[in-house]
């Protein structure tokens, strides 16, 4: 009996052990995401009324997630194509991801009525989170930028993703493909068929890229989700022998307005109580319209933004579904 209570002492104390060194090397990799401070005034990030919606209770906390094409051009300055508002709902056990149509027509600090993804070009994070909060008196304090060419790596570490290919996205797919194995000078791997497979991250980022086909960038956001959940997903079954792996490729990648304490801190809440992800857009249908405005196209929010700020507070704070209407189009 006192044989086998020292095995199992000895047993823990390796688990323990080896636990210690995998979160001290998480850590120490954690130098290699660049850290960006950011005003946290409520004034400067566009907060309207910081004590009404508060995260001081931590029950609600929302992030700004950016998905940037750093790297593809490197005279363009970066644009946030994906643009996503991730929520954790400690109250319902939620991780929900939010995209923010990236055409949607908006007020920007300084430079009037725009497309919401210009705000991230004119004045970077800060402006982008402002511009959020001003237009949906949301309550974002900090923000996380991903650049979408890096999430490759990641996705390779991971043994791909798993997505169901439809015809029509096949060939969109593939010339997508080809352009970022030529980014990188690599061989393309082409997907061949279309159906339930899983993706290698070149294929991958392509397939998160698609928005000339199918119900346009309308469908581009609902893959960009579909994969980020994937991760989400694959990350958190992985088990602590892959963290290191994953860390390596993720953390280079990012950019955040978190200390290193916070992001162990929200990492750590996420993988112990988040039991689902979920996920929406807006505007919804029946509640935008693309227009040309000054001969460019925006998605217009109608008959104003009142109605998508009401639908959006219900879902991230109350978790209430929306539910869209026949679109205007």
């Amino acid at each position: 009996m006192k044989r086998k209570k020292r095995i199992i002492v000895l047993l823990i104390s390796i688990i323990l052990s080896f636990t210690a060194v995998v979160l001290g090397y998480v850590y120490y990799q954690l130098n290699k995401i660049k850290t960006v401070d950011i005003s946290k005034k409520a004034e400067d990030l566009g907060i309207k009324n910081p004590t009404a919606i508060d995260n001081s209770g931590e029950e609600i906390i929302n992030v700004a997630l950016f998905g940037v094409d750093v790297g593809r051009d490197k005279n363009d300055p970066p644009h946030s194509d994906s643009i996503i508002i991730a929520t954790l709902d400690k109250k319902h056990n939620k991780l929900k991801l939010t995209s923010i149509m990236r055409d949607s027509y908006v007020e920007i600090k300084g430079h009037g009525k725009t497309k919401i993804n210009e705000a991230y070009t004119y004045g970077g994070p800060q402006l982008a989170i402002r511009t959020i909060n001003e237009n949906f008196n949301l309550n974002i304090r900090n923000y996380v930028t991903v650049n979408f060419f890096g999430l490759e790596k990641l996705i390779d570490e991971l043994e791909g993703v798993t997505v169901d290919i439809k015809d029509y996205e096949l060939k969109e797919i593939n010339t997508w493909v080809k352009e970022v194995a030529e980014l990188e000078k690599k061989e393309p791997v082409l997907v061949k068929h279309t159906g339930v497979q899983t993706l290698t991250g070149g294929q991958a980022v392509a397939y998160c890229r698609l928005r000339h086909v199918g119900n346009g960038d309308f469908e581009r956001t609902d893959r960009q989700r579909r994969v980020l959940d994937e991760l989400f997903q694959k990350v958190k079954s992985a088990g602590v022998t892959k963290y290191p792996g994953i860390v390596s490729e993720l953390f280079p990648m990012i950019e955040t307005s978190f200390t290193k304490t916070e992001i162990l801190s929200l990492g750590t809440k996420i993988l112990a109580s988040v039991s689902r992800v979920e996920q929406q857009r807006f505007p919804l249908d029946g509640y935008c319209k693309g227009e040309i405005i000054n001969d460019v196209w925006y998605l217009v929010p109608k008959p104003d933004l009142i109605d998508t700020e009401r639908q959006l507070h219900d879902y991230i704070f109350e978790d209430i579904k929306p539910v869209a209407k026949e679109p205007l189009f």
